[in-house]
């Protein structure tokens, strides 16, 4: 594998070709992109690595992030590791976005659409995290400076969506999702100025139970129901990271072997996250403070005994609140003036680290999107004729454990490839109907002359 990926322009040139081909290949799915990180966990003990919150584990451990780019179904287009993770917006503008602008093909749909205002040539779909007025607007003006065919939109979540809506303003509407089923969902719709005076389409969705999700747009052409499907079935490329990490060893390891950070890469000055803990924890022990003294209640006369060791302590109280005040006041002032971040080489040298080497973690990850896609494709052959369809990834993963035999015939010139009968008939029946369509393509076996011949069953 070392030998394999020692040339890591290479390999990141046959992932982008690989790349540039599936969008070609099916132009409809590039038109609306799904972009997230994915944390992967490293319990290693050669290098110490930065921490980062793990949601599947509700922990901070020691991890690296990569950035995976999806279509709707949730097939990969691409993947952006970082050892420090800068933040999804920044990973969209400095690594994603100039990849997707060079390699997203025109459509018969969005060319059509130029010719009205705002027009783009895909759509990226992210979570809260993306959650950003400034970068929707320089999303905006990039549309506007650019040629429309590169101009794109985004959706997100609000992360700010205030108070409920009624709901009578909501209504029926059918989306269509990408496996093809059709759901109905209530949906309503307003326009809404952020705090940078940038006017977006919200958009909400009314649950059975009675709570509204709310998504922000900058995309001013599509009709209200695509806009929904586009946001809602989002979890495709989640469910794409726990598919992959139970059945590709999406978290492993590719090799054991670190590297030097060669590129420029800001991270957190340590010396900032102390001051900004501490103040942290005087600010809450000064709040604390304030709610006890706010809290404080005489509640006998003025004549009574206990009035006077009362002022007393509450005098103390008063007195310990400013003096817990400086004190925040003096932090809060070192913090301001000490550099959030610095660039990892100026770490303290007990504090610096090396990065997870990526030299075989690329061709890995190539190769793992290419599997998965090819999965889907079988997938989708098979699923049409199971009673079942949610099951055919099972069938297929029994199909790939299955015993075969070779049997070559060099005067007919084929190879025959005889499957082993799988756990019951039903699975048979539809594994010779996949057997079928394989066989009518007559795909040579490589470097020989020997058609595959696909078969289940005894001679």
């Amino acid at each position: 594998m070392q030998l394999l990926s020692h040339d890591k322009t290479q390999v990141k040139g046959w992932s982008a070709e690989l790349c540039s081909y599936w969008m070609e290949s099916a132009p409809e799915q590039a038109g609306v992109l799904y972009v997230d990180g994915h944390v992967r966990v490293y319990n290693g003990h050669q290098t110490q690595l930065p921490k980062h919150h793990v949601a599947r584990q509700k922990l901070c451990l020691r991890a690296t992030t990569d950035y995976w780019v999806n279509a709707m179904d949730g097939q990969p287009f691409m993947v952006v590791n970082k050892a420090v993770d800068p933040g999804l917006i920044k990973v969209i503008e400095n690594d994603i976005l100039p990849e997707l602008t060079e390699r997203v093909p025109a459509q018969a749909e969005r060319t059509a659409a130029f010719t009205k205002p705002y027009p783009h040539k895909f759509t990226l779909v992210f979570d809260r995290e993306g959650y950003s007025p400034e970068f929707m607007a320089r999303m905006k003006a990039q549309q506007v400076a650019w040629t429309p065919q590169c101009g794109l939109k985004v959706l997100t979540y609000h992360k700010y969506p205030g108070d409920d809506w009624l709901e009578t303003e909501f209504s029926e509407h059918s989306l269509t999702l990408p496996t093809g089923e059709v759901t109905q969902v209530k949906l309503a719709e307003r326009g809404v100025c952020l705090s940078n005076k940038l006017w977006v389409r919200e958009i909400r969705k009314l649950t059975e139970r009675g709570h509204q999700t709310a998504i922000l747009a900058t995309d001013y052409q599509s009709g209200l129901a695509r806009i929904g499907a586009s946001m809602f079935a989002r979890w495709s490329q989640e469910n794409y990271f726990k598919y992959m990490r139970e059945h590709y060893s999406l978290d492993k390891l590719a090799d054991y072997s670190i590297e030097t950070i060669a590129e420029p890469t800001q991270v957190v000055n340590p010396v900032y996250r102390d001051l900004d803990g501490q103040v942290r924890s005087k600010q809450g022990k000064l709040n604390r403070m304030l709610a006890s003294f706010g809290a404080m209640h005489f509640a006998g006369t003025l004549d009574d005994e206990k009035l006077g060791p009362f002022l007393h302590k509450k005098a103390d109280l008063q007195e310990a609140i400013e003096q817990q005040k400086s004190v925040v006041e003096a932090l809060k002032k070192t913090r301001k003036e000490t550099l959030h971040h610095i660039d990892v080489h100026d770490l303290p040298e007990d504090q610096q680290f090396k990065q997870l080497s990526t030299q075989s973690k690329h061709l890995v990850d190539t190769i793992k999107m290419t599997a998965y896609r090819a999965e889907t494709a079988m997938a989708n052959s098979l699923r049409e004729n199971m009673s079942h369809p949610d099951e055919v990834r099972t069938l297929l993963r029994a199909l790939y454990q299955t015993e075969a035999d070779l049997l070559p015939d060099l005067e007919k010139q084929t190879l025959t490839i005889r499957l082993h009968h799988l756990a019951n008939v039903m699975s048979d029946n539809v594994i010779e109907k996949f057997c079928a369509e394989l066989n009518a393509t007559e795909t040579r076996f490589p470097r020989t002359n020997l058609r595959m011949v696909f078969k289940v069953g005894s001679i």
